[in-house]
């Protein structure tokens, strides 16, 4: 494969031996497009995030900018919404209140609960006066909230109602520093004599809105370089860390979102309509909803339940739909269960009609333009079911299988891309390109104003500067990147070397110059036979087999195989059970030795398929029918697997299997 032929990418450096300790580096590319700039254009009088609201609420005041169902007699209604000028003046009295409790530019705030108006409106005042937005997730546990209380040495938390139990519980050791608790909803005279006996103050979210009175705080300075939030990244291993994001990344990853749509012909307009359900306390929805203000569009808010978050979009109606794969997956297998249902003759003209139009995709068609007919006959439902009015649909955090992916692109009659991106680098820094069959099952190149480059990794036989397929660690550089790790300078020297972030991931440059993540550098070890086994890469290859949901491999260098703990799909084994003549719920299914014989063979023709050596087939399963979640601390929030906390979990299964194949 040479450089020359990967025709969405330009090459701005060429690529390097290994050198004592440094390995040997692949050359470094950005985006072709758009004339490929190092940073975007400056615009006067942004420098801040503050400054992307500022300007939008300047620009277009009355604009729709905050929405949420009015709960009328325990019934959801309609979306009501916040102009950008009514928030804005909402955000002032905030920030008075806030600086009235003595927290200033450089102080730390936090925010815990699901989306909301309160949230976003919270957050736009921190970013007025300079103070850090430390948002607290969801889903860590209360050890992990106090960590980051007492890490961020946090002051002011804006806290969900139904969650300031949890912040009561970091008490008395987070109280060193947390002198402020205010609810984005009521607070009971029970909770307020609690806080009050700890010494802190508790506010309603109204009783704030008064507390700043009408005393009028100046707004300091604000530069690109101040940091403006402080995500702790739940992390596989250890504490979470605290990746510390500036001004400047924000906005630099902001234009390269619009320049990688303008270059799709995909702008984004005031008339845009977002779906804000995946927390805030990410990245990946932090940037997008920043990108929806930057254009005075509109960003409407789920009611904070998943089974509601169908009829959310529905009434909704958004123009933009940002997932997460299991998400999507879940989509994917509804429509399954609804075109399986349908009887032969809706079944049949749904199964031509894809054939067609993936055909068609696959020549190179427009996805509008692939069919047509069939979008207003067939796939007009499946539009319907998502609002009926999403053009774009994004998907982040973990990789999407490729027949998903494929479906998706097919029957959404919206463009499906796959991006990839860390805490570390402000999200997107991979994007796949609109209407590019071509690009199924990668991240797409490299966005706007992003370089990249692959690293060799000689213990694992990756060469970044082969000639046929480069292959190394995924390294990134340029004004997206985070200002380091809070309080741990030595974290960020192992991961920040001459300006390259080293993500820990394994790629290859596909021949039309996109990317495809295919490993994870940690993730090896070696069996008993000397063999190294890269046991994300078979995750990836055993996770396409059909009834399979989630599989977990496991080996150790005192065994000569692997072992796996598979989620199976429900449906898919209850079907099989039917037809097999295998009796009894789903976990009684999952107990039956029939039923492991047969999603081992199913693993085992996939693994042959895809021509894999003996040692990296698997050997023994264990199905577990319930699926691999937070609650047990198995996955992180963002559905990477925790491979110490799951070996912990499921350690006498895996002693079983290794002595029943003794």
């Amino acid at each position: 494969m040479v450089a020359g032929s990967m025709k969405h990418l330009v090459e701005v450096e060429a690529g390097k031996e290994a050198a004592g300790e440094a390995p040997s580096a692949g050359p470094t590319y950005r985006c072709a497009a758009g004339g490929h700039p190092a940073s975007p254009p400056a615009v006067p009088g942004l420098d801040s995030c503050w400054d992307i609201f500022r300007l939008s609420v300047e620009r277009c005041p009355d604009n729709r900018m905050l929405g949420r169902r009015e709960i009328v007699d325990g019934k959801a209604g309609e979306y009501t919404w916040l102009t950008y000028k009514q928030v804005y003046d909402t955000v002032i009295k905030v920030g008075a209140a806030i600086r009235s409790c003595g927290v200033g530019k450089g102080g730390r705030c936090g925010m815990y609960g699901v989306n909301t108006p309160e949230w976003v409106i919270s957050m736009q005042a921190c970013n007025a006066h300079g103070i850090y937005c430390v948002p607290l997730y969801d889903t860590l546990g209360a050890g992990a909230v106090e960590f980051v209380l007492c890490h961020a040495e946090v002051q002011i938390a804006f806290v969900e109602e139904k969650k300031i139990g949890e912040v009561l519980k970091t008490f008395p050791n987070t109280t060193k520093y947390l002198k402020t608790i205010v609810s984005f909803g009521k607070v009971t005279p029970e909770l307020k004599e609690k806080v009050e006996y700890n010494g802190l103050s508790i506010y309603s979210w109204e009783e704030f809105l008064q507390l700043g009175g009408e005393e009028n705080f100046e707004l300091p300075l604000k530069e690109k370089d101040d940091i403006c939030t402080i995500m702790y990244t739940s992390g596989t291993t250890g504490d979470p860390k605290g990746v510390l994001i500036s001004n400047k990344s924000i906005i630099t990853l902001v234009s390269a979102v619009d320049k990688f749509l303008s270059n799709s012909n995909e702008e984004l307009r005031e008339d845009d309509v977002y779906i804000s359900y995946l927390p805030l306390a990410h990245i990946f929805d932090r940037v997008i909803e920043e990108v929806f203000i930057r254009h005075g569009a509109s960003i409407g808010f789920w009611r904070g339940d998943v089974k509601l978050l169908v009829e959310d979009i529905g009434e909704l109606k958004p123009t933009v739909f940002c997932a997460v794969p299991r998400v999507l997956d879940r989509i994917y297998g509804g429509l399954q269960d609804k075109i399986t249902s349908g009887g032969f003759l809706k079944k049949t003209l749904f199964n031509v009609a894809y054939k067609y139009k993936q055909g068609n995709m696959l020549k190179g068609s427009k996805h509008e333009e692939a069919a047509a007919v069939f979008d207003r006959l067939v796939f007009t439902k499946v539009k319907r079911g998502l609002g009926g009015r999403v053009r774009l649909i994004l998907s982040g955090a973990a990789p999407l299988s490729r027949h998903v992916e494929e479906y998706l692109r097919v029957v959404t009659c919206s463009h499906v891309l796959q991006g990839y991106g860390l805490t570390e680098t402000c999200a997107g820094s991979f994007v796949s390109l609109p209407n590019n069959m071509s690009m199924l099952g990668t991240v797409g190149p490299p966005v706007p104003y992003v370089e990249a480059r692959l690293e060799s990794v000689p213990e694992m036989g990756y060469d970044a500067l082969a000639s046929e397929t480069p292959r190394g660690e995924i390294c990134i550089r340029g004004d997206t990147l985070f200002s380091g790790y809070y309080k741990r300078d030595d974290l960020t020297k192992e991961v920040l070397v001459d300006g390259w972030f080293h993500t820990g991931d394994i790629g290859e440059w596909q021949p039309d110059g996109s990317m495809k993540i295919i490993d994870r550098k940690k993730n090896i070890f070696k069996l008993s036979q000397g063999e190294y086994v890269a046991v994300e890469n078979l995750e990836n290859i055993f996770g396409q087999t059909l009834g399979v949901d989630s599989i977990w491999i496991y080996g150790n260098s005192f065994e000569s195989s692997l072992v796996a703990v598979v989620n199976p799909n429900k449906q898919a084994l209850e079907r099989w059970a039917e037809s097999n003549g295998v009796t009894g719920d789903f976990a009684t299914i999952c107990e039956d030795p029939k039923a492991k014989e047969f999603v081992l063979g199913e693993l085992t023709k996939m693994g042959k398929e895809k021509k894999l050596k003996g040692f990296e087939l698997i050997r023994a399963l264990h199905l577990d029918p319930a699926p691999f979640d937070m609650e047990r601390d198995l996955i992180t929030p963002t559905f990477k697997k925790k491979r110490p906390q799951l070996l912990k979990h499921y350690q006498s299964i895996i002693d079983s299997m290794y002595k029943s194949m003794k």
